[in-house]
């Protein structure tokens, strides 16, 4: 606590900030290790259906920039608090509707919008809290302190499924997360400050210079999307995997995240944000490959292994996307060009990964899974082809 001390102001209200992020994460870490074993087994959906899904998932994030500018007069506390609620219900929602197919999705629905709504404010907020100069270091306990709520949340789900020897109660979790989601809405009551949102956040910018940036947010966007939605749906559907081991998967994935991206963000200063953006998909390839292959090649069990070890290799992976907002923070004129630009590159990031969602389950459930990979393969090395025409600016 003392440490916080020095890096925030005095009477600022960062520990009301700090105590919702936790809890919300904490409920997100429950709903997030189960809602696909829960969308498998109980709801039924498909490998379509499943795209479908998530292309009203990632809606509200595209939409975003709508939204922001609709409530442009509200303060970062007041959008931050409306979220809260947003997410609140669609919880709720998820944890009382019968399990069909649109009720589900409209309540995940309803729970990404409140989401997407305080994501932006998170860093509005914690930046208006710091010290002159601590801003760094208040975005970096922010995100401690979110990655330790959403772990502990899948620290509940391994340990309570392990004492459960029934079927698991999705149910209930759902309805203890949204116990949690509520707890961080209280919160947020002692949110009265009024910090004046980031205006880079409620309009495109687009700039001539940033085209390549752009391009890059497509095809990055585009095969984050395979893994992010396909990849623990494989583990599932085709491997059998329960929402403990998938748990376990996400707990690993976020400590191994968690202690490698200070080592990726010296990669990238010291090998350069290009070489960085180009050697990726060497591993890429390989992760690939052996995620859509690995069943005819090795017996079922350790195939499955297999895709555990390449799910965790490609959150690794996805950290080297760091390498990009370095790049356009090299090429802008000032800071506020680089929050636009970025702000800019995320809504065109969704763009692309709804449609890669929607059209990613028809080509598993048509062509299989294979092709599937294959694509994101594909995706990735033309990533790295359009990042070896990058001119790097010679430092002086």
């Amino acid at each position: 606590m003392g440490k916080l001390k020095s890096v925030f102001r005095e009477g600022s209200q960062y520990r009301f900030l700090f105590l919702s992020i936790l809890l919300s994460g904490l409920g997100y870490g429950i709903h997030k290790g189960l809602i696909d074993n829960y969308l498998a087994e109980v709801v039924v959906m498909g490998e379509f259906e499943r795209g479908v899904a998530e292309f009203f998932r990632e809606l509200p994030g595209l939409l975003l920039v709508f939204i922001l500018a609709a409530f442009y007069t509200l303060s970062a506390e007041k959008l931050y608090k409306l979220g809260a609620v947003i997410m609140l219900i669609g919880m709720g929602l998820l944890s009382v509707v019968s399990p069909t197919k649109v009720l589900v999705t409209l309540a995940i629905c309803l729970y990404s919008l409140g989401e997407h709504i305080q994501l932006g404010m998170k860093g509005t907020m914690t930046l208006n809290y710091a010290k002159p100069g601590m801003g760094g270091q208040a975005l970096g306990y922010q995100g401690s302190v979110q990655q330790v709520g959403t772990l502990v949340g899948y620290f509940v789900i391994i340990i309570a499924l392990s004492l459960i020897a029934k079927a698991t109660p999705y149910k209930l979790f759902f309805g203890i997360a949204a116990v949690f989601t509520a707890m961080s809405m209280l919160m947020t009551f002692g949110l009265t400050s009024k910090s004046e949102t980031d205006k880079s956040k409620s309009r495109f910018y687009f700039r001539k210079k940033f085209t390549k940036y752009y391009m890059l947010e497509v095809f990055y966007g585009a095969r984050k999307q395979v893994f992010f939605t396909f990849g623990p749906y494989v583990l599932i559907l085709f491997y059998g995997a329960s929402a403990t081991v998938i748990s376990i998967l996400y707990a690993v994935t976020a400590i191994t995240s968690f202690f490698l991206s200070p080592v990726v963000g010296k990669i990238i200063d010291k090998a350069g944000y290009k070489i960085v953006m180009i050697m990726d998909t060497i591993i890429l390839v390989a992760v690939c490959f052996f995620y859509g292959f690995a069943h005819h090649i090795f017996p079922k069990d350790v195939a499955f292994v297999i895709c555990c070890v390449n799910y965790v290799l490609d959150s690794i992976i996805s950290l080297a996307s760091m390498a990009s907002s370095v790049y356009v923070q090299d090429i802008s004129d000032s800071q506020e060009e680089v929050k636009a630009t970025l702000s800019t590159g995320i809504s065109v990031n969704h763009l692309i990964t709804i449609f890669i969602a929607l059209f990613g389950g028809w080509i598993w459930q048509t062509l299989g899974m294979e092709t599937l990979f294959i694509l994101s393969a594909i995706l990735g090395l033309c990533n790295s082809a359009y990042a070896a025409t990058i001119k790097v600016r010679k430092k002086a």
